[in-house]
Protein backbone atom coordinates (compact mmCIF):
# COMPACT_ATOMS: atom_id res chain seq x y z
CA UNK A 1 0.00 0.00 0.00
CA UNK A 2 1.61 3.65 -0.88
CA UNK A 3 1.22 5.60 1.57
CA UNK A 4 -1.22 8.70 1.56
CA UNK A 5 0.99 11.12 3.88
CA UNK A 6 4.77 11.97 5.44
CA UNK A 7 4.38 13.14 8.72
CA UNK A 8 7.74 14.62 9.73
CA UNK A 9 9.45 16.23 12.44
CA UNK A 10 12.29 17.15 14.59
CA UNK A 11 12.47 16.17 18.90
CA UNK A 12 13.67 17.67 21.02
CA UNK A 13 16.16 15.52 23.16
CA UNK A 14 14.69 12.29 24.82
CA UNK A 15 17.21 13.53 28.15
CA UNK A 16 14.23 15.41 30.59
CA UNK A 17 12.05 12.25 31.37
CA UNK A 18 8.91 14.41 30.79
CA UNK A 19 9.31 15.51 27.29
CA UNK A 20 10.89 11.50 26.64
CA UNK A 21 7.66 10.82 28.10
CA UNK A 22 5.41 12.77 25.75
CA UNK A 23 7.53 12.32 22.48
CA UNK A 24 7.27 8.93 22.72
CA UNK A 25 3.36 9.37 23.16
CA UNK A 26 3.38 11.46 20.60
CA UNK A 27 4.89 9.31 18.17
CA UNK A 28 3.25 6.29 19.25
CA UNK A 29 -0.41 8.25 18.25
CA UNK A 30 0.89 8.39 14.64
CA UNK A 31 2.20 4.81 14.62
CA UNK A 32 -2.09 4.08 15.13
CA UNK A 33 -2.52 6.12 11.61
CA UNK A 34 -1.43 2.76 10.25
CA UNK A 35 -0.28 2.05 6.27
CA UNK A 36 -1.39 5.50 4.99
CA UNK A 37 1.46 7.16 6.70
CA UNK A 38 5.15 7.71 7.04
CA UNK A 39 6.54 8.62 10.29
CA UNK A 40 10.16 10.20 9.68
CA UNK A 41 11.82 11.71 12.54
CA UNK A 42 15.01 13.92 11.80
CA UNK A 43 17.78 14.98 14.11
CA UNK A 44 20.77 14.01 16.45
CA UNK A 45 19.84 15.32 19.60
CA UNK A 46 20.29 12.79 22.62
CA UNK A 47 18.09 10.11 22.84
CA UNK A 48 16.79 9.85 19.36
CA UNK A 49 18.40 7.09 17.92
CA UNK A 50 17.63 5.14 20.86
CA UNK A 51 13.64 6.57 20.84
CA UNK A 52 12.88 5.85 16.77
CA UNK A 53 14.55 2.55 16.99
CA UNK A 54 12.03 1.41 19.93
CA UNK A 55 9.29 3.07 18.46
CA UNK A 56 9.68 1.19 14.70
CA UNK A 57 9.98 4.76 13.32
CA UNK A 58 12.20 6.08 9.89
CA UNK A 59 15.57 8.02 11.24
CA UNK A 60 16.83 10.61 9.35
CA UNK A 61 19.73 12.52 11.60
CA UNK A 62 22.14 14.54 9.48
CA UNK A 63 19.63 18.15 9.20
CA UNK A 64 20.95 21.49 8.47
CA UNK A 65 21.53 23.56 11.61
CA UNK A 66 21.69 27.48 12.01
CA UNK A 67 24.50 29.12 14.31
CA UNK A 68 22.91 27.92 17.21
CA UNK A 69 22.63 24.76 16.54
CA UNK A 70 18.54 24.45 15.74
CA UNK A 71 17.53 22.40 13.17
CA UNK A 72 16.13 24.67 9.92
CA UNK A 73 12.67 23.87 8.63
CA UNK A 74 14.38 24.08 5.23
CA UNK A 75 16.14 21.21 5.45
CA UNK A 76 13.40 19.58 7.23
CA UNK A 77 11.24 19.69 4.18
CA UNK A 78 13.32 18.96 1.82
CA UNK A 79 14.82 15.61 3.80
CA UNK A 80 10.93 15.03 4.03
CA UNK A 81 10.24 15.07 0.35
CA UNK A 82 14.11 13.23 -0.53
CA UNK A 83 12.70 10.29 1.42
CA UNK A 84 9.45 9.98 1.07
CA UNK A 85 7.35 11.06 -2.31
CA UNK A 86 3.91 10.80 -0.71
CA UNK A 87 0.69 13.06 -2.26
CA UNK A 88 0.60 14.64 1.20
CA UNK A 89 2.78 15.89 3.77
CA UNK A 90 2.36 17.13 7.21
CA UNK A 91 5.28 18.99 9.88
CA UNK A 92 4.01 18.54 13.34
CA UNK A 93 5.50 19.28 16.57
CA UNK A 94 6.42 16.06 18.82
CA UNK A 95 4.33 16.65 21.47
CA UNK A 96 0.77 16.06 19.84
CA UNK A 97 -1.49 13.10 19.82
CA UNK A 98 -3.28 12.31 16.76
CA UNK A 99 -6.42 10.32 16.47
CA UNK A 100 -6.96 8.47 13.46
CA UNK A 101 -10.43 10.05 12.31
CA UNK A 102 -7.66 13.14 10.75
CA UNK A 103 -7.19 10.57 7.91
CA UNK A 104 -10.69 10.66 7.01
CA UNK A 105 -10.84 14.62 7.10
CA UNK A 106 -7.58 14.63 5.07
CA UNK A 107 -9.26 12.62 2.20
CA UNK A 108 -12.46 14.97 2.37
CA UNK A 109 -10.42 18.04 2.10
CA UNK A 110 -8.14 16.60 -1.00
CA UNK A 111 -11.44 15.43 -2.84
CA UNK A 112 -12.37 19.26 -2.57
CA UNK A 113 -9.53 21.86 -3.48
CA UNK A 114 -5.79 20.56 -4.97
CA UNK A 115 -3.89 23.26 -3.29
CA UNK A 116 -4.10 24.08 0.23
CA UNK A 117 -3.08 24.29 3.82
CA UNK A 118 -4.72 22.72 6.83
CA UNK A 119 -4.07 24.19 10.58
CA UNK A 120 -5.94 23.86 13.60
CA UNK A 121 -5.81 24.87 16.96
CA UNK A 122 -5.09 22.37 19.67
CA UNK A 123 -6.28 20.83 23.26
CA UNK A 124 -3.85 21.38 25.87
CA UNK A 125 -4.08 18.10 28.46
CA UNK A 126 -1.08 17.43 31.06
CA UNK A 127 -0.21 13.80 30.60
CA UNK A 128 2.73 12.51 32.72
CA UNK A 129 2.60 9.01 32.00
CA UNK A 130 3.35 6.66 29.07
CA UNK A 131 0.08 5.72 27.16
CA UNK A 132 -1.59 2.78 26.34
CA UNK A 133 -2.03 2.28 22.80
CA UNK A 134 -4.15 -1.11 23.26
CA UNK A 135 -7.62 -1.31 23.46
CA UNK A 136 -10.25 1.29 23.04
CA UNK A 137 -7.93 4.22 23.45
CA UNK A 138 -9.18 6.24 21.61
CA UNK A 139 -12.45 6.93 24.31
CA UNK A 140 -10.40 6.75 27.34
CA UNK A 141 -8.35 9.58 26.34
CA UNK A 142 -10.99 11.52 24.21
CA UNK A 143 -12.98 11.22 27.64
CA UNK A 144 -9.79 12.43 29.80
CA UNK A 145 -9.61 15.40 27.54
CA UNK A 146 -13.58 16.30 27.85
CA UNK A 147 -12.94 16.59 31.41
CA UNK A 148 -9.98 18.09 31.35
CA UNK A 149 -8.75 19.35 28.19
CA UNK A 150 -8.22 23.49 27.34
CA UNK A 151 -8.74 24.98 24.05
CA UNK A 152 -5.48 26.30 23.08
CA UNK A 153 -6.19 30.47 21.81
CA UNK A 154 -6.09 30.83 17.95
CA UNK A 155 -2.51 32.48 17.99
CA UNK A 156 -0.20 28.52 17.98
CA UNK A 157 -0.61 25.98 15.30
CA UNK A 158 1.10 22.64 15.84
CA UNK A 159 0.63 20.81 12.73
CA UNK A 160 0.36 21.58 8.69
CA UNK A 161 -1.18 19.73 5.79
CA UNK A 162 0.05 20.55 2.43
CA UNK A 163 0.26 18.49 -0.82
CA UNK A 164 3.52 17.75 -2.70
CA UNK A 165 3.17 21.00 -4.85
CA UNK A 166 2.67 23.14 -1.97
CA UNK A 167 6.06 25.23 0.20
CA UNK A 168 9.23 24.13 -2.28
CA UNK A 169 10.70 27.41 -1.11
CA UNK A 170 11.21 28.03 2.43
CA UNK A 171 13.24 30.23 4.50
CA UNK A 172 16.36 29.76 6.56
CA UNK A 173 13.57 29.41 9.89
CA UNK A 174 14.58 27.84 13.21
CA UNK A 175 11.99 25.07 14.58
CA UNK A 176 10.98 25.57 17.67
CA UNK A 177 10.98 29.53 17.72
CA UNK A 178 8.14 32.00 16.59
CA UNK A 179 7.47 32.94 13.48
CA UNK A 180 7.87 29.77 11.50
CA UNK A 181 4.50 28.70 11.60
CA UNK A 182 2.87 32.28 11.02
CA UNK A 183 4.87 32.21 7.81
CA UNK A 184 3.13 29.26 6.78
CA UNK A 185 -0.50 30.44 6.73
CA UNK A 186 0.61 34.15 5.43
CA UNK A 187 2.23 32.44 2.81
CA UNK A 188 -0.55 30.18 2.04
CA UNK A 189 -2.97 33.16 1.63
CA UNK A 190 -0.56 35.11 -0.68
CA UNK A 191 -0.27 32.32 -2.99
CA UNK A 192 -3.83 32.01 -3.80
CA UNK A 193 -4.10 28.56 -2.14
CA UNK A 194 -6.86 27.39 0.40
CA UNK A 195 -6.32 28.48 3.87
CA UNK A 196 -8.49 25.96 6.02
CA UNK A 197 -9.16 25.74 9.94
CA UNK A 198 -9.75 22.21 10.72
CA UNK A 199 -10.56 22.59 14.32
CA UNK A 200 -14.25 21.44 13.97
CA UNK A 201 -13.35 18.10 12.81
CA UNK A 202 -9.62 17.42 13.63
CA UNK A 203 -9.44 17.27 17.31
CA UNK A 204 -5.50 17.07 18.11
CA UNK A 205 -4.10 17.05 21.71
CA UNK A 206 -0.88 18.99 22.81
CA UNK A 207 0.40 17.46 25.97
CA UNK A 208 1.74 20.12 28.53
CA UNK A 209 5.89 21.13 29.24
CA UNK A 210 7.95 23.90 30.21
CA UNK A 211 10.25 25.43 28.13
CA UNK A 212 13.55 23.93 30.49
CA UNK A 213 14.61 22.79 26.84
CA UNK A 214 15.43 26.62 25.64
CA UNK A 215 18.18 28.64 26.80
CA UNK A 216 17.76 30.09 30.09
CA UNK A 217 14.14 28.17 30.28
CA UNK A 218 13.00 31.58 28.47
CA UNK A 219 9.30 30.44 26.07
CA UNK A 220 10.34 30.35 22.33
CA UNK A 221 8.81 33.55 21.74
CA UNK A 222 11.51 35.62 23.61
CA UNK A 223 14.62 34.19 21.79
CA UNK A 224 16.82 36.65 19.23
CA UNK A 225 16.12 33.33 17.17
CA UNK A 226 12.64 34.04 17.00
CA UNK A 227 13.45 37.92 15.89
CA UNK A 228 15.52 36.39 13.49
CA UNK A 229 12.38 34.14 12.01
CA UNK A 230 10.14 37.08 11.99
CA UNK A 231 12.81 38.96 9.76
CA UNK A 232 12.89 35.77 7.37
CA UNK A 233 9.43 35.66 7.38
CA UNK A 234 9.66 39.04 5.77
CA UNK A 235 8.47 41.47 8.87
CA UNK A 236 6.29 41.53 11.54
CA UNK A 237 2.98 42.19 9.01
CA UNK A 238 3.53 38.29 7.89
CA UNK A 239 2.93 36.95 11.41
CA UNK A 240 -0.43 35.50 10.61
CA UNK A 241 -3.03 33.19 12.74
CA UNK A 242 -5.29 30.99 12.38
CA UNK A 243 -7.59 34.14 12.43
CA UNK A 244 -6.60 34.85 8.66
CA UNK A 245 -7.35 31.41 7.27
CA UNK A 246 -9.84 32.26 4.48
CA UNK A 247 -11.74 28.74 4.68
CA UNK A 248 -12.92 26.21 7.64
CA UNK A 249 -13.50 22.46 7.57
CA UNK A 250 -16.60 21.46 8.66
CA UNK A 251 -18.37 17.95 8.82
CA UNK A 252 -16.11 16.79 5.59
CA UNK A 253 -17.14 20.43 3.44
CA UNK A 254 -14.45 22.67 2.82
CA UNK A 255 -16.54 26.03 3.27
CA UNK A 256 -15.66 29.86 3.22
CA UNK A 257 -14.67 31.21 6.49
CA UNK A 258 -17.83 33.28 7.83
CA UNK A 259 -17.04 36.91 8.62
CA UNK A 260 -17.92 38.81 11.75
CA UNK A 261 -16.59 42.60 12.30
CA UNK A 262 -12.59 41.45 13.65
CA UNK A 263 -12.14 39.24 10.79
CA UNK A 264 -13.48 42.26 8.67
CA UNK A 265 -11.04 44.53 9.68
CA UNK A 266 -8.60 41.96 10.07
CA UNK A 267 -8.48 40.99 6.11
CA UNK A 268 -8.74 45.15 5.42
CA UNK A 269 -5.56 44.90 7.29
CA UNK A 270 -3.88 42.03 5.24
CA UNK A 271 -5.37 42.93 1.96
CA UNK A 272 -2.35 44.76 0.86
CA UNK A 273 0.22 41.57 1.65
CA UNK A 274 -2.44 39.16 0.64
CA UNK A 275 -3.79 40.81 -2.92
CA UNK A 276 -1.64 43.46 -3.81
CA UNK A 277 1.97 42.17 -2.55
CA UNK A 278 2.80 45.21 -0.91
CA UNK A 279 4.90 45.50 2.41
CA UNK A 280 5.01 48.61 1.73
CA UNK A 281 1.31 49.21 1.85
CA UNK A 282 0.81 46.59 4.61
CA UNK A 283 2.82 49.01 6.91
CA UNK A 284 0.55 51.70 5.75
CA UNK A 285 -2.24 49.89 6.16
CA UNK A 286 -1.31 49.12 9.90
CA UNK A 287 -0.51 52.17 10.43
CA UNK A 288 -4.28 53.53 9.45
CA UNK A 289 -5.87 51.05 11.68
CA UNK A 290 -3.45 50.65 14.46
CA UNK A 291 -1.80 54.44 15.22
CA UNK A 292 -0.91 54.26 18.52
CA UNK A 293 1.06 50.70 18.00
CA UNK A 294 2.84 52.06 15.00
CA UNK A 295 3.84 55.08 16.72
CA UNK A 296 4.81 52.49 19.56
CA UNK A 297 6.99 50.50 17.04
CA UNK A 298 8.04 53.28 15.51
CA UNK A 299 9.85 54.79 19.01
CA UNK A 300 11.19 50.94 19.70
CA UNK A 301 12.93 51.49 16.35
CA UNK A 302 14.45 54.85 16.63
CA UNK A 303 15.71 53.89 20.72
CA UNK A 304 17.60 50.51 19.25
CA UNK A 305 19.20 52.58 16.38
CA UNK A 306 20.45 54.95 18.73
CA UNK A 307 21.87 52.89 21.22
CA UNK A 308 23.22 50.95 18.49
Amino acid sequence: MTPLLTLFTAPKPFTNPHIDTIQRNAISSWKQLGESVQVIVMGSDAGITEATAELGVKHIPNVRCNSSGTPLISSLFELARDASDTPLYMIINTDIILFPEILDSIKKTVSQTERFLMVGQRWDLDIRERLDYSGDWQRGLKTRLKVNGRLHPRGGSDYFIFPKNCYHTIPEFAIGRAGWDNWMIYEARRQGWKAIDATADIQIIHQDHDYSHLPNGQPHYRLPETYENVRLAGGPRTIFTLIDTDTVLENGQVKKMPWNAQKFWRELEIFPLVVLKSYTLAQIMYAILHPLRAYRDIRKWMQSNNKA
